[in-house]
């Protein structure tokens, strides 16, 4: 009875390490957020450990203590080997159904995983643009100068934070990184010293506002345009109390995007959004206290926003006050992954400063015009972003987690690219018809609104092709991907320069798109 005992144990795997890792091989994530593809439980090429495995390896362990127990009990071993051959068969048929699921998998189902991610991350990245496009609204039906003022102080307050996108993009890639690895203490040092740079960052840009945004507003204006310096002047200054909090909401917001929350950080730009909305009216419309009541209620809104990314930070366990200063290779670390996401941002920031440069260039008017057109279009291609932040969530596993499938990497970047293409076409079109028969919501100049229609075809072109390219980009700024991707790597910012810039080719406004 004993001897039968201990047979009939060999076919249940033993707490092993090294057998454990493949009791249930799978090509899934270990834990994943959401089931992208629902994929067979086992990869075309695997070696199962079958309970024969286990058997023979007990009869190995046992043979120098019992040699002569097993040499009595032939027969019990063959029954037994009989019994583990019929279940050797059932996991090759299961294998074997597995592997036709893989191949059946329909491509409707990963884009509806997609989109329960993207849904909410989508929010996070409109809260932004939506509180620049409220600023826009409510000065808009005040005056004319002080939306056009707009023009150059978004890009000292909004434009310029852009170049910081590094640390968003470096925190959501490493802590989706060691995450994949199961390294909790390398995800929460990843976490501090990232928050280091940020802060230390916004202090920096914080200086910078308030010694030279005048001198860098005066530059970029020019001398034709002295009307709306102290507007944007005044507007600039309020904004960039907020920079220290901007950019270390930025990096527990990211965090909590690497680690596929997407709600938290949805939670919080969501009451910063009523509040910034809320202010606006009261401080403009009722109180009339024009653009600097609009960058109040902004600042406000922006220092609550990250301070309740934080507090959503904390409550998964990790300690966002815990700020840590890097090492010089981890500065090297960083620097290298967010190369090419710095010199994509450059990129954007150039081409975005440059046209409101021409803007301003050609007039009041013009510059409004396109002050109002620059904000509808930040709304409408922002709403990309969700998925280049998928492409950064979940690529990493998929190119080189421990359970790896470039199959499933190649089919997430086709949905992700299908699903790009039809949403840029949905909001090329709402966005067109939004100044095109709603013009006096944002403003009520007869002559704005004229230079307003100059441009909406190419301002429909530059919408559509957008989310596209913002699938494309979240896939080539995944670290340590496979040969050859790192050398596409760098082609990312003339993926993401197709944006529309400003040409004095022909009298007032015109955007083309590269």
């Amino acid at each position: 009875m004993r001897i039968k005992t201990l047979i009939h144990s060999s076919t249940i795997p033993f707490q092993n390490p090294i057998f454990k890792k493949h009791q249930q091989p799978s090509i899934l994530l270990k834990n994943p957020p959401i089931h992208l593809l629902q994929s067979p439980k086992f990869p075309s090429k695997l070696n199962i450990l079958t309970p024969r495995n286990y058997f023979y390896g007990l009869k190995a362990n046992l043979s120098s203590q019992n040699q002569e127990l097993f040499d009595t009990n032939n027969e019990i071993e063959g029954e037994n080997d009989s019994k583990i051959g019929s279940i050797l068969e059932e996991e090759e048929i299961e294998v074997d159904m597995n592997r036709e699921g893989l191949e059946n998998q329909s491509l409707w189902s990963q884009i509806k995983e997609i989109v329960v991610f993207t849904g909410p991350a989508t929010g996070l990245w409109l809260c932004g643009p939506l509180m620049s496009l409220i600023d826009t609204v409510v000065i808009g039906q005040g005056s004319y100068i002080e939306l056009a003022a707009l023009g150059p102080a978004t890009v000292l307050c909004d434009y310029m934070s852009y170049v910081f996108m590094f640390l968003s993009i470096a925190t959501s890639n490493m802590v989706a990184t060691y995450l994949a690895r199961g390294d909790k203490n390398q995800v929460q040092h990843q976490i501090s010293i990232l928050l280091f740079v940020g802060m230390t960052c916004g202090l920096l840009m914080l200086l910078f506002t308030r010694f030279f945004g005048s001198w860098a507003l005066t530059a970029f204006s020019g001398p034709k345009n002295a009307q709306i310096l102290p507007a944007a002047n005044t507007y600039v200054q309020i904004r960039g109390l907020a920079w220290p909090a901007v950019l270390v909401g930025w990096v527990a917001q990211s965090a909590s995007l690497g680690m596929k929350d997407s709600w938290g950080p949805l939670k919080a730009l969501a009451v910063s959004s009523v509040v910034n909305g809320v202010g606006d009216v009261v401080l403009c419309s009722f109180l009339g206290y024009g653009i600097a009541g609009a960058a109040w209620a902004t600042m406000v809104s922006q220092v609550i926003a990250g301070y309740m990314m934080i507090e959503a930070l904390n409550k998964k366990g990790y300690n966002a006050f815990a700020i840590s200063v890097p090492t010089l290779d981890e500065i090297l670390t960083i620097i290298g992954l967010a190369a090419p996401v710095f010199v994509t941002m450059i990129s954007k920031v150039a081409f975005y400063s440059l046209m409101i440069y021409f803007a301003t260039s050609m007039g009041t008017h013009s510059v409004a015009a396109h002050q109002v057109m620059l904000q509808i279009m930040g709304m409408c291609t922002v709403m990309g972003e969700p998925l280049s932040q998928t492409a950064q969530s979940f690529m990493p596993e998929l190119i080189y987690g421990v359970n790896r499938s470039l199959e499933k990497a190649r089919r997430l970047l086709k949905s992700l690219v299908t699903i790009g293409s039809t949403m840029g076409l949905l909001l090329g079109t709402i966005g067109t018809f939004a100044p095109w028969l709603f013009p006096n919501i944002f403003t009520r100049d007869q002559k704005v609104i004229q230079e307003m229609y100059k441009v909406l075809l190419p301002f429909f072109m530059a919408i559509a092709v957008t989310p596209s390219i913002h699938c494309l980009e979240g896939t080539l700024l995944v670290p340590d991907s496979p040969p050859g991707v790192n050398q596409v790597r760098l082609l990312a910012p003339s993926l993401t320069c197709q944006e529309p810039l400003c040409d004095q080719k022909v009298k007032g406004l015109r955007l083309i798109c590269l």
